[in-house]
Parts: C-alpha cells; structure tokens; sequence
C-alpha cells in the first residue's frame, strides 16, 4: 500500500475501534494543508469516565494488533479528555463536557469533515 492509503486504513481501524465502545458524536477532520501536526482529527465523546476509558483502550490495542506506533498518549489519568498520537492521525476522547467547553471542532473549522472512511 501506498502511503496515503496506509493512512486512510489507520484511521478506519480507529473509528472502527471507537464505534466498538459506543463513541458517540464521532467526527474525522482532514487537516491535510492546514497543519503539519496531523493528516486527519478523530473526535468522539464518552458519556461517563470509564467509557473514555474503555474507547482509548480498544484504540490502542487496536494500533499495537495492527502494528501502529503509538506516538505518545496524555489525560488518561482524569478520562476528561484523552488525546492519542498515531502520527498521521490524532485521536481525541472527551468527556461531554470538556467536549462542550473546548469545541475543538470549531478551531479547526477550517477542516473538511470525512463523511465516509
């Protein structure tokens, strides 16, 4: 596989990974020209802090079965916001109210929405 097709096949095992645990508000941004940080946003809600919890975890068992580096991952320790870097794709996991409060969604409002991955 070509390297953006590696791409589009890491981020459909990772929303496939959040929709196992019931991600809820699930949205993929495409930054590609916008940032150099990240070719695609996945940002999902979990109602309670073990379903943060639980969508984080199936995510990064999902990258070390299918061979992903996981580049780093912060703020599973309060399971308010959770944020996983796969390199070309960055995974954030809030909880309904941070989600509210940072609305990182209309700072990247820039960003094509994927309708389909």
């Amino acid at each position: 596989m070509k390297g953006q097709d590696l791409v589009k096949k890491l981020l459909t095992a990772v929303v496939d990974a959040a929709e196992d645990k019931k991600a809820h508000d699930l949205i993929t941004l495409d930054l590609n020209g916008l940032s150099l940080v990240a070719d695609y946003f996945v940002i999902c809600t979990g109602n309670s802090d073990t379903q943060v919890l639980a969508i984080s975890t199936e995510i990064r068992k999902m990258a070390a079965k299918e061979g992903y580096t996981i580049r780093g991952v912060e703020g599973e320790n309060t399971a308010r916001w959770v944020l996983i870097d796969i390199g070309d794709v960055v995974v954030h996991i809030f909880h309904r109210e941070e989600r509210e409060y940072y609305n990182i969604e209309k700072i990247w409002s820039d960003a094509k929405v994927v309708e389909s991955v």
